[in-house]
């Protein structure tokens, strides 16, 4: 908390991947800062327009909507030159010249420690705030009473999810190659092997930056779910979980060449490792539909929290637990809603703090367009979402 009466800058994050742009938001948080949050620049110039609080513009390049982060950071510059710029990507890296004069940019996954100093150093000292006991174990403090903790040159976060590491580069070197051999192998001539030539670094590239915002979301992940556990044991079952289901859809996807998938599909392969009594507990109905890959790693990560808590908390906790998942299409407004309602379970309580899931699924809902609602009924839990059909159908 804030030592004197000077108000908290306020901090602008553009991030449409919601994993990443919480974990924007944590960084923020941690340098001292208020963020306000949004998923794409049509968003981020409706709340500067409404207000003259912002400080500093954190966005990301790659973004759908009518003008990506690079363009926006243009627009923001031009209108409101007082607030400060920086842009990050996993993808591209613009030059000086293609930047607005005075922003910075930096390459995902982003350093924490190199950020929050980052954010400081252009914007001021930020917030003093109390810490918890965890965030200070976490940065090798010791506490009185207790054994020095030897301090770490590189976090092991740092060390396992480094975007460029020395075997993903081997391995994009050793592609090349071998692609290289095999053409000259098959007899391809000349104009032909430089066309495949293009393709191969077109895919090699695409592999790159899909293999980036993986690790990218693996270290968001890792990162909320021990921010707020009671203890590491906790953080690291809840991680195990998180990047199991992030797994499945990955495996659901790789089936259909990351093109699109079935909504009933996606529900059952989320749900399946949690219906383990023998009888059928989770009941499905509604109609199928192709979905976009987004949709489907959005829609199993938001599914596996909410079967994590069921088993642990609500319906599916006591063998005569069970849950209905319905969804209908209205044709005429063109929105797919969801619902997911447990029952059969004990008395629901609504929690005392929000978690990481909750946040999770609240931002599913923004990330497509949509609403999500969560109604803690004594009969059982109740998760609702409603979405643009645009947001999730595949294309035919």
């Amino acid at each position: 908390m804030s030592t004197d009466l000077t108000p908290v800058p306020n901090v602008l994050v553009v991030e449409d991947e919601m994993i990443l742009r919480m974990r924007a938001v944590d960084i923020v948080e941690d340098a001292g800062f208020n963020p306000v949050e949004a998923v794409n620049a049509d968003e981020a110039i409706s709340i500067l327009e409404s207000r003259s609080d912002i400080a500093l513009l954190f966005t990301d390049i790659q973004m759908p909507g009518s003008i990506d982060g690079l363009k926006l950071a243009h627009a923001v510059h031009d209108r409101w030159p007082s607030i400060k710029i920086i842009l990050v990507s996993g993808q591209v890296k613009p030059s000086d010249a293609e930047r607005p004069a005075q922003s910075r940019f930096f390459g995902k996954p982003l350093g924490v420690e190199q950020m929050i100093a980052e954010l400081q150093d252009m914007v001021g000292a930020g917030a003093l705030r109390i810490l918890p006991d965890a965030t200070i174990l976490s940065m090798n403090v010791a506490l009185p009473g207790a054994e020095p903790i030897a301090p770490s040159p590189r976090s092991a976060q740092e060390v396992v999810l480094s975007a460029e590491n020395d075997s993903l580069r081997l391995l994009l070197e050793q592609a090349g190659i071998d692609a290289e051999t095999l053409l000259i192998q098959a007899g391809i001539d000349a104009k032909e092997r430089e066309a495949a030539d293009k393709l191969q670094k077109l895919i090699l590239g695409e592999l790159h930056h899909r293999i980036k915002n993986t690790l990218a979301t693996v270290s968001a992940i890792a990162s909320q779910s021990f921010r707020a556990a009671p203890s590491i044991e906790a953080g690291q079952k809840a991680m195990e979980g998180r990047l199991t289901a992030l797994g499945r859809a990955h495996d659901l996807l790789m089936q259909v060449s990351w093109a699109s998938a079935s909504l009933t599909h996606t529900f059952s392969s989320a749900t399946e490792p949690y219906d383990s009594q023998g009888g059928r507990r989770f009941h499905f109905n509604g109609p199928d539909l192709r979905i976009t890959s987004g949709a489907v790693i959005a829609l199993a990560m938001t599914f596996n929290e909410l079967c994590t808590n069921t088993t642990k908390f609500g319906a599916l906790s006591v063998p005569a637990g069970r849950v209905e998942i319905a969804w209908t299409i209205d044709e005429p407004k063109q929105r797919l809603r969801l619902v997911w309602t447990e029952s059969g379970g004990p008395a629901v309580e609504p929690p005392v703090r929000q978690s990481f899931g909750t946040r999770m699924m609240k931002s599913l809902g923004q990330q497509l367009n949509g609403q999500v609602q969560l109604a803690y009924q004594p009969s059982g839990f109740i998760y609702s979402l409603d979405v643009p059909l645009s947001s999730v159908a595949a294309a035919a």
